[in-house]
C-alpha cells in the first residue's frame, strides 16, 4: 500500500509526503531522519492520509496536494482521512 500524508509541524506549517509505511515514516521525521524541511520544524503530527494501491497514483496525488494553498490543505484535513 502507498500513502500520501500531511504532517502538522510544531510551527503550524504543513508538510506533504508519500510512503509505504506511515508509522515508520512519521518516526523518521520526528527523529530528525525525515525530510530536510521537517528536521527544523519538529515535532510533527500526522493529520491526514490517503491510501493507494498504485505508487504512481500516490505520487500524482502528492504532487496535486503540494500545489494546494495552506487553506485548501486545512479544508482537506477538516474533511477527514481517506485511508
Amino acid at each position: 500500500m502507498n500513502y500520501v500524508y500531511l504532517l502538522r509541524c510544531a510551527d503550524g506549517s504543513l508538510y506533504c509526503g508519500w510512503t509505504t509505511d506511515i508509522d515508520a515514516r512519521l518516526a523518521a521525521h520526528n527523529s530528525g531522519q525525515g525530510a530536510k524541511y521537517t528536521r527544523s520544524h519538529l515535532p510533527a503530527e500526522l493529520v491526514y492520509s490517503e491510501a493507494y494501491e498504485d505508487r504512481h497514483e500516490a505520487l500524482s496525488r502528492e504532487w496535486h496536494i503540494k500545489r494546494l494553498s495552506h487553506a485548501e490543505k486545512e479544508k482537506l484535513i477538516a474533511r477527514g482521512n481517506q485511508s
